[in-house]
């Protein structure tokens, strides 16, 4: 007995075949080349076609982890990222190809928790927060071992977290923390610095189109620029935390996403930004981890989700 998990990104598609052990077995990415709608619809439908024809065990289940809001009531998908899915119907399609195959779907945030839950470093937890950091912000949150999910399926939306004054029209589309503090943001707030400070000088002048593998790469180099923008950011990324810690009281605050990762050095430094703001007994509760799984959480997750919803357990 295997399941499929499936990991949809804004970029690619990843999959993966579990055994009953929860051990991948089989594993591919697909790149969306800017497919849209109907189409990347298609793409995961062909995806556990060609899974099932090469595994070697027979696949019970599917789990799937998606960029966005899953609406559990209506089975529908929307992701910013991927054009033509305000409102798409991604259980539905699954379900009338693989009638016989439970479906489950969740967004990737959760499925992150999920997996770090199952796998990684929130084992025998059942209250956490697992902070994404990749592209976008979002949060997984564990509260008496339930994910948090909201009126709307919305909860964790946390790159719409306020954490500076005044407000600014240009937060309004991804939120004020996510502007600055993701991957995307660091870009952002390095060019917003330079278009300030016109004596800034440094490396990150030599880049026409900024990325925030280059601001990394300044801030190894002692650029001032790029230490300005990761001193702002773990400011930013400790009141987040503090945030977290006051509201929820979790035992651990794992940090994934693609810059946990490379960020993962400034997790002491959160850790006391966060100390200033928290409250005071329940920061000396938490400790503040990177995650295990790295950037395969969310497709752990999609696993233990499918794994779910068959009612098997898995063996450690």
């Amino acid at each position: 007995m295997s399941v499929l998990a499936l990991d949809l990104g804004g970029t690619k598609l990843a999959s993966a075949v579990f055994s009953s052990r929860g051990r991948i077995v089989g594993s591919a990415a697909i790149p969306l080349d800017k497919r849209k709608g109907e189409d990347v619809g298609e793409l995961i439908v062909d995806e556990i076609r060609r899974c099932q024809d090469s595994a070697e065990e027979q696949i019970e289940s599917i789990g799937v982890s998606i960029p966005g809001i899953y609406r559990h009531r209506t089975g529908t998908v929307w992701a910013p990222n991927i054009g033509g899915w305000e409102d798409f119907p991604l259980h539905q399609v699954i379900q009338k190809m693989y009638p016989g195959l439970p479906v489950a779907i969740d967004n990737d945030r959760a499925c992150s928790m999920f997996g770090e839950q199952w796998r990684g470093n929130a084992q025998g937890c059942s209250d956490a927060v697992f902070l994404a950091v990749g592209t976008g912000i979002g949060a997984g949150i564990l509260s008496g071992g339930h994910i948090l999910r909201g009126a709307g399926d919305i909860g964790g939306a946390a790159g719409w977290m306020a954490l500076k004054m005044p407000f600014h029209e240009k937060y309004a589309l991804c939120g004020c923390f996510e502007y600055y503090a993701s991957g995307a943001g660091l870009a952002r707030l390095a060019t917003e610095l330079m278009n300030d400070d016109s004596g800034y000088g440094g490396v990150l002048r030599q880049h026409h189109h900024l990325v925030a593998h280059h601001v990394f790469e300044a801030h190894a180099l002692g650029d001032p620029v790029a230490r300005k923008v990761f001193a702002e950011c773990v400011c930013m990324w400790g009141m987040a935390a503090a945030n977290f810690v006051s509201l929820f009281n979790p035992e651990k605050l794992i940090f994934g996403g693609g810059l946990f990762g490379p960020a993962t050095r400034f997790i002491p430094s959160i850790y006391e930004e966060a100390l200033k703001w928290a409250q005071p007994i329940s920061i000396h509760q938490v400790s503040f981890e990177a995650s295990a799984l790295g950037t395969q959480a969310a497709i752990y997750g999609a696993a233990q989700i499918a794994f779910q919803r068959i009612n098997k357990s898995v063996r450690p």
